[in-house]
């Protein structure tokens, strides 16, 4: 049974009633984030019952030693960990001397929390009867500053209901965090100094290992029934590690008690390390300079600017609706495109799972909506991102024995090194090379942008063919090239031979290379010899390279009439996903990994996709046939599941199987699909949902240089519109059941194809 608390609702997640089970699912739903720093919704106030403190900062993390049971040639050293960032939202109180914790009092009603998509704001309020008997009733707003991306700010009401009120409030910043994940129970933090000038507050804290300096800061003050009080602290308490004001405030039954914070990090990747307390004080005086109601209103209009574009509209299906915004409403908080040392992390800023760090879902999944929603230079980021780590890549090879420039990019990293510590993943998950590879062609026939693989790409690509050149071997039984001894996309098999996903792949990456070496030899001529003189190309290895590409194994079952996911497929049972009972779902926390690893079910689309990616180069009916072998066995326990599988179910027009899918991948964390969302969010798959909508009910693709579209509309809907940065022009989609428009910004005519026919869209006046 899945999670159905949320509410309904076009803009906002809202949730009512207090229920103390679901605390830390609800941290997690309701985080916010600026794309600098962001933070689960834990509450400000002391709360002595189960939660999961979070507060994260993009790019700062530490090495965490890897914990095996026994070592391995080539293994990580450590595994990148997102760090638990210092606190600064805290404000415990205590009300004629009971402390505020809605934990332990009598009673806490009208409970209601509320996140503002549309505004990025995060709202809380409820009525709580202390121990006492005192009624009280309390309203809390927290944002991120979307533009002052340093800084956040909270407003915190306390009305007494049914008596005076002696509020004493003990507002702190503190560094004395830990991570729940951490390998070895160890502190990633060490305090440097603490310093309190006037009504300000600073934590300067490092990380260990890794060295981030990072100043953690806030500012108080306060009003009654929105008349500004001048109170000083009546206590200023000052440790290595916190920074804590206590202030006291009376008010009289139904007067309005208000605290206002600001608060944040600066940290030593932007500022040097010797000012960043001063530069934590400029944060503070723009805050002042502006106001807190100014900021607010700043914080409204960012937000209007960022769905002006990325909004999708659906109407008739109201849950539809918010899954699909909370998607794109979490993307824009986990990642802005303003900073290319900055990549997306699994849980973004919602947790510490997955280190936080990059993985192929960025090239897989997220760049087709950065690209299509922001433009080409955020895109260009990403792909620069690898090119930056490029002798990583290749240093992360030879650790495995491979020479010559041959490049494998890592499953997991924070700085270009391997730091996934589960040997089926890191030595053999190696289709992330390919993930990388077909970016920089999704990045280019989108875009257009003919510069990026002479200056860049073309030498990412040239290590990553190197790679799967070496990585084949000959087999003189099948008189072919074989891969042996990988992990596809289905991590419900590993350490397979001839997995169909990772061989197609290396072969397209393979002969894309050898395609754009020619291209730029003939195009690009100075960039041509730079790269031949940086890498040491010659035309024997590219005739080696193209004769292991055209002869590659296989396997292929001509009963099935389909490829097969891998040598020995067809050896395991397979019992459709349909006939599991319902007490062994999910699998993954139900079978153990030896049962597990002898079935045939699959976690995420594996041969299906390989079949995604280079849709164009199969028909319809090989997509009918392989979909109607491996849909049947998988059991989508993976986010990255669901959306392609909607995909591919609306190209062969399921449109029931991928509303259904749709559904499961908008709403996987809202109602909670895998059980899991108290550990934090999945938003590198939200961008699977994005596509979805685009790639699926859309119908969206690009073909010689113009955008095709084969809009399907789902039978629950009226309408939906998104809209494209396609190649410096936005064009709107609306899909009806009238059938298909466009609304094209800008100065010039754009010609589209509605299924094959060319349409003309002239600019809106």
């Amino acid at each position: 049974m899945n999670q159905d608390y949320i509410i309904p609702n076009a803009w906002s997640i809202i949730e009512e009633g207090f229920e103390k089970d679901r605390v830390k699912s609800s941290e997690s739903l309701f985080s916010i984030g600026n794309g600098a720093m962001g933070q689960r919704a834990n509450f400000e106030e002391f709360y002595s019952g189960d939660t999961f403190q979070g507060s994260y900062i993009a790019g700062v993390y530490y090495p965490d030693k890897t914990k095996v049971g026994w070592w391995k040639n080539g293994y990580p050293e450590y595994f990148a960990k997102v760090l638990n960032a210092p606190v600064w939202i805290g404000i415990n109180i205590e009300i004629n001397g009971e402390q505020l914790d809605l934990n332990t009092c009598k009673e806490v009603k009208n409970f209601r929390r509320e996140l503002n998509m549309k505004e990025g704001l995060l709202d809380r309020s409820f009525t709580a009867i202390l121990p006492s008997g005192l009624e009280i009733e309390v309203n809390v707003r927290r944002f991120l500053a979307a533009d002052l991306d340093e800084l956040g700010a909270i407003k915190y009401d306390i009305k007494p209901l049914n008596g005076d009120a002696k509020i004493v409030y003990k507002s702190f910043v503190d560094a004395g965090v830990k991570n729940e994940d951490a390998n070895w129970e160890e502190i990633f933090w060490e305090p440097i100094t603490t310093e309190i000038k006037g009504e300000q507050a600073f934590v300067q804290a490092r990380t260990f290992k890794t060295h981030f300096n990072v100043v953690t800061f806030m500012e108080n003050s306060f009003s009654v029934n929105n008349v500004k009080q001048t109170i000083s602290p009546s206590a200023q308490t000052k440790t290595e590690w916190k920074v804590e004001f206590t202030y006291e405030l009376n008010v009289k039954a139904n007067e309005v008690a208000t605290i206002q914070k600001f608060g944040g990090y600066v940290v030593s990747t932007n500022h040097e390390e010797n000012e960043l307390i001063n530069a934590a004080e400029n944060v503070l005086a723009q805050a002042n300079e502006i106001g807190y109601e100014q900021l607010l209103t700043n914080q409204k209009a960012a937000w209007a600017r960022t769905w002006e574009m990325a909004d999708i509209t659906i109407e008739g299906d109201v849950k539809a609706q918010q899954g699909i915004r909370f998607n794109i409403f979490q993307l824009n908080q986990t990642y802005s495109g303003k900073d290319a040392r900055l990549n997306i992390g699994p849980k973004g800023f919602t947790g510490e799972k997955y280190g936080g760090s990059t993985y192929w879902d960025t090239e897989a999944y997220c760049l087709p909506f950065y690209m299509a929603t922001k433009n080409q230079e955020v895109a260009r980021n990403l792909l620069m991102y690898r090119y930056n780590q490029l002798d990583k890549a290749i240093e992360n090879a030879e650790k495995l024995g491979f020479t010559d420039g041959a490049a494998l990019y890592p499953m997991v990293t924070m700085n270009g090194e391997e730091c996934h510590n589960e040997w089926e993943i890191t030595f053999e998950e190696i289709h992330r090379n390919a993930a990388i590879a077909f970016a920089i062609f999704n990045y280019t026939r989108f875009t257009g942008d003919q510069s990026y693989i002479p200056e860049a790409g073309l030498e990412v690509l040239l290590g990553i063919a190197r790679f799967w050149k070496q990585r084949f071997n000959w087999s003189s039984d099948k008189k072919q090239y074989v891969m042996l001894g990988v992990t596809g996309p289905n991590e419900y098999e590993n350490n397979v031979n001839n997995n169909f996903h990772t061989s197609y792949c290396a072969q397209w990456c393979m002969n894309y290379a050898l395609e754009q070496i020619d291209h730029v030899k003939y195009n690009n001529s100075e960039d041509f010899v730079r790269i031949v003189k940086k890498t040491d190309i010659t035309e024997v290895e590219l005739a080696d390279m193209k004769e292991v590409a055209s002869n590659i194994y296989f396997p292929y079952s001509k009963e099935h009439g389909v490829y097969l996911q891998q040598d020995g497929f067809l050896d395991k049972d397979l019992t459709p996903v349909s006939e599991l009972s319902k007490k062994d779902r999910p699998i993954n926390q139900k079978w153990s990994w030896d049962r597990i690893l002898r079935s045939a079910y699959i976690k995420q689309a594996d041969t299906l996709q390989a079949f995604y990616y280079f849709e164009d180069q199969f028909s319809k009916e090989e997509l009918e046939k392989h979909f109607d072998f491996y849909e049947p066995l998988t059991v989508h326990e993976s986010s990255l599941s669901p959306c392609v599988h909607s995909i591919q179910a609306a190209t062969l027009g399921r449109m029931e199987q991928a509303y259904t899918f749709y559904l499961r991948t908008s709403r996987l964390d809202l109602d909670d699909y895998n059980k899991e969302v108290h550990e934090g969010l999945h938003i590198t798959s939200m961008a699977g949902t994005w596509m979805s909508i685009v790639e699926g009910f859309g119908g969206m693709r690009i073909k010689n240089d113009t955008l095709y579209f084969e809009p399907r509309l789902p039978e629950q809907w009226e309408e939906f519109t998104f809209k494209v940065n396609f190649r410096h022009q936005i064009l709107k989609v609306i899909v009806n059941k009238e059938g298909t428009t466009f609304e094209l910004e800008g100065t010039e005519p754009l010609e589209v194809y509605v299924f094959d026919e060319k349409v003309t869209v002239q600019p809106s006046i």
